[in-house]
């Protein structure tokens, strides 16, 4: 049944395709926009410094020194307490990668593990300061402020969830060996062009989706309801329908909302969400893994109502209390 109904899911993308292909391919231009101008620039340099770092074995390093602390927050082990580090600093879908890799090598159990991706695989600062900041609200201030705020909610997501099945002397566990810094270098580069091509493939794949979406009205129809509700105006619903696809394109449509505590608090929630993109990207670095993708889902999901809730509350007290309507 399933594999039938993926069946007819496909060729009905394909009729679309081919008979909204004006659309589809305004659409995929779009998406191309986005990964030159916003997307490659913030992500490609981030990523390979990131990457040479958790390669030369920092992550590792800081992993011991916090294992205490990440075993009383979020009952993990050393080893989990450096996915967090590598998530919040790599950005998606790094995180649920370096999660994949914890697992595989064996430094964490299965259950560890599928509580991390709940609260590990984070946006990291160069999209959230460089991307959403100083270039969705030119401020890079309030870039800072939604890193902070990010930051925070997936911490509280993790205590959300703790549940300690780790015993005293997996806390700090965790090690790496040495390795030569100019295949160091060369390794993080190509894995980050990896990545980001990939990240990029899903951006384009979605923004499509999207247009073919938006060329039926279906995006109209719902901006339309969206806006009955109090505080949503129709640049709000278009950036959240965005979002809730693709993050890069709803960052790309927060682009049209002045900075205040309403835009804050949608551009938070997208954030924490990451977009069914995001998703996608999960399941596929989990690929030839037994991990469930499910914990990622459901601790996106309540990451991105926190991120909500912390950045209205931080706006209302750092910016202009006007409203965006």
């Amino acid at each position: 049944m399933k594999r039938n109904f993926s069946l007819i899911c496909a060729a009905g993308a394909m009729l679309c395709l081919i008979f909204a292909s004006s659309e589809a391919l305004e659409s995929a231009r779009y998406g191309l926009s986005l990964c030159v101008e916003l997307i490659m620039p913030s992500l490609l340099p981030f990523f390979t410094v990131s990457i040479l770092l958790t390669r030369l074995g920092l992550p590792q390093v800081l992993g011991k020194l916090l294992g205490p602390a990440a075993h009383r927050l979020w009952g993990v082990s050393g080893a989990g307490a450096s996915a967090f580090l590598a998530g919040i600093c790599g950005g998606y879908p790094l995180g649920a990668q370096y999660v994949a890799e914890l697992y595989s090598a064996g430094a964490v159990e299965r259950d560890e593990a599928e509580r991390l991706l709940r609260f590990c695989s984070n946006s990291g600062p160069s999209f959230i300061i460089g991307a959403v900041g100083a270039g969705v609200f030119s401020s890079s201030a309030a870039g800072v402020i939604l890193y902070l705020v990010h930051i925070s909610a997936a911490a509280l997501t993790g205590m959300l969830f703790r549940k300690s099945s780790v015993s005293a002397s997996e806390v700090l566990s965790g090690s790496y060996s040495e390795v030569q810094f100019g295949a160091a270098l060369v390794y993080s580069v190509r894995q980050a062009v990896s990545a980001v091509l990939s990240v990029c493939g899903f951006v384009v794949c979605f923004c499509v989706f999207g247009g073919l979406i938006e060329s039926l009205g279906l995006f109209d129809i719902a901006a339309d309801l969206m806006c009955r509700l109090p505080m949503i105006d129709g640049p709000s619903a278009r950036a959240l329908l965005w979002g809730l696809l693709e993050l890069g394109s709803g960052a790309g449509a927060l682009r049209a909302l002045p900075l205040c505590p309403q835009s804050l608090s949608l551009a938070a929630f997208l954030i924490g969400w990451g977009g069914l993109s995001v998703q996608f990207q999960t399941m596929a670095v989990l690929d030839g893994t037994d991990l469930s993708s499910r914990p990622h889902l459901t601790g996106r999901i309540t990451s991105a109502f926190i991120s909500a809730l912390l950045a209205w509350a931080v706006g209302r007290v750092f910016l202009p209390p006007q409203l965006c309507l």
